[in-house]
């Protein structure tokens, strides 16, 4: 059984649950009476209240998958932090398309989404909801805080833990809004809840203190490797560091790749290795990969339900002639499949030569002539709900499937392409890297010679696909809007063609615009 914390949620964390309503942007709000003081009494309402901040990504509300969301202006099922990320970053490119009608869902490939598309705004609100939440208990674990509650001792160590890791959080989603938005409204626990207009930031001061708090925690979070899983340690914040180096260039205009390279080697060097077998890392008991996953979003079929998450991941791409029972779930939901983008970038699609190469071919076709048509381009059959000896997850609705917002793999990805952009580090250590997931996916390693920034980003497609990487790669490609690489369906037409460069961005919802005056909005909105 899986055994993390925010899967011990109980109904006194509801009282600290806020509402990130948008008539009132960012205006967050108690929605009942419980106040702080009943709910941080004692050390045990500190856990619960530490329970919440982390099950905000696992859950939707408070009365399970639907009834009670958490964020008001969207269908709860859609509301999912995971589910809303990866539409963003996933449909917007060559991976991934959608054949279903909701209100603003074609936008993300055509590429035309406006201010008011509602998964951008319910994505913008169900991040600041959960920094909110975090905020909320940075402020209420602060030292003098528990001392006055005559928490002492273990208690109070444990509680300290506990804020550390709430910064964590709270620097990953301002980082995943800063990739996203661009300049965006900062709020901490230094302002009261609902007491101050957020000023907004520029991506390059986000950046900054994304960066600070990473590293003003570390000494304060678990050793890497050594926390309750699922729940953040060093290594996690490394992770995040070398990311966002990673792509310094585009958030700041300065290049950091020797930071990348470094951050990333500290994560791989504290003892995370790859799982043999690529295929089994989206299965419902993948809780078991913990030498590859260093920070995971938990998902399980009785405890976590909710319409967004892997059990979007895992029905969503199951439709046509596809069996649903053969991937551990009641029924598909046929809306997901991919492009000839991605297809092409493996040398078949049988896994024969590629294990990485997961695609559900039979009665679909290639090519994509109708999006709105489900057997028009392949199935992805990377998300299965079910355990590793091929039984299913404990619910045929809502799956066991754990997401990794960190694996290895990528760190191993990351150090390579830090090295080819000019960071200090080993060009070998690089080749083997990269070599070291080829072999794992049963596929040819390359040479020193073969190694460049575009067979990287190739590999990052087929290591990495519909993990939420891909948008954010092409930009830093300077691949996402340009004419040098088009996908089918780019920018609304069948061939591709370019986009305006202000897509880039995504807009700041227009109802957080009108609601605050001291927001800018993102040019070309």
């Amino acid at each position: 059984m899986k055994n993390n914390l925010y899967k011990q949620i109980i109904a006194t964390v509801g009282a600290i649950v806020v509402l990130a309503s948008c008539n009132k942007t960012l205006d967050l709000l108690p929605t009942n009476d419980v106040t702080s003081a009943t709910v941080y009494a004692d050390a045990n309402g500190y856990r619960q209240a530490f329970a919440k901040v982390y099950a905000s990504y696992a859950l939707t509300g408070n009365a399970g998958p639907a009834g009670n969301g958490d964020i008001q202006g969207i269908d709860e099922g859609t509301s999912d932090f995971l589910r809303l990320y990866w539409k963003a970053q996933e449909l917007s490119t060559d991976e991934a398309v959608v054949s279903w009608g909701d209100p603003g869902i074609q936008d993300f490939h055509n590429m035309n989404w406006s201010a008011s598309n509602p998964m951008l705004t319910g994505l913008y609100y169900r991040c600041y909801y959960q920094i909110t939440l975090a905020n909320d208990f940075i402020r209420q674990s602060a030292d003098a805080n528990v001392a006055s509650k005559g928490i002492t001792g273990v208690d109070a160590e444990a509680i300290k833990k506990y804020r550390a890791e709430a910064r964590f959080l709270r620097a990953y989603q301002y980082a995943v809004l800063m990739d996203l938005f661009g300049n965006i409204p900062f709020v901490t626990d230094a302002e009261a809840l609902g007491s101050v207009m957020p000023k907004q930031r520029t991506r390059a001061q986000i950046f900054a203190y994304v960066e600070s708090e990473l590293r003003a925690i570390d000494a304060d979070l678990v050793d890497a490797r050594r926390n309750e899983y699922g729940r953040a340690d060093k290594a996690a914040a490394w992770a995040l560091l070398a990311r966002l180096y990673l792509n310094a260039q585009v958030y700041t205009g300065t290049a950091r790749n020797t930071d990348a390279a470094t951050y990333a080697k500290r994560v791989l060097d504290a003892g995370y290795t790859l799982i043999s077998d690529y295929t089994k890392l989206m299965r419902a008991d993948n809780n078991v990969n913990t030498s590859e996953f260093i920070l995971t979003i938990n998902y399980d079929g009785l405890r976590t339900q909710n319409w967004g998450g892997t059990t979007f991941l895992a029905h969503a791409p199951v439709g046509g002639n596809m069996v649903a029972a053969q991937f551990g779930v009641d029924g598909g939901w046929g809306g997901l499949r991919t492009t000839t983008g991605l297809s092409s970038k493996f040398p078949d699609l049988t896994g024969t030569a590629d294990k990485r190469s997961q695609f559900h071919t039979s009665g679909q076709s290639a090519d994509i002539n109708d999006l709105t048509k489900f057997t028009d381009g392949y199935a992805i059959t990377k998300y299965r709900n079910l355990n590793m000896n091929g039984t299913p997850g404990k619910n045929l609705t809502w799956v066991d499937i754990d997401f990794p917002i960190f694996r290895s793999a990528e760190m191993n990805l990351v150090y390579a392409e830090a090295v080819l952009r000019g960071g200090t580090g080993d060009a070998g250590t690089a080749l083997t890297y990269v070599n070291a997931l080829r072999t794992r996916a049963g596929a040819s390693t390359i040479t020193a010679s073969q190694l460049n920034l575009d067979f990287i980003l190739d590999e990052r497609a087929r290591e990495l696909y519909w993990e939420g990487f891909r948008r954010t790669d092409l930009i830093r490609y300077n691949r996402f809007v340009e004419s040098s690489y088009l996908w089918p369906w780019k920018g609304g037409v069948r061939g591709g063609t370019n986009v305006d460069a202000f897509r880039r961005l995504y807009p700041i919802p227009s109802a957080d615009i009108s609601s605050n005056p001291n927001l800018v909005q993102n040019t070309g909105y």
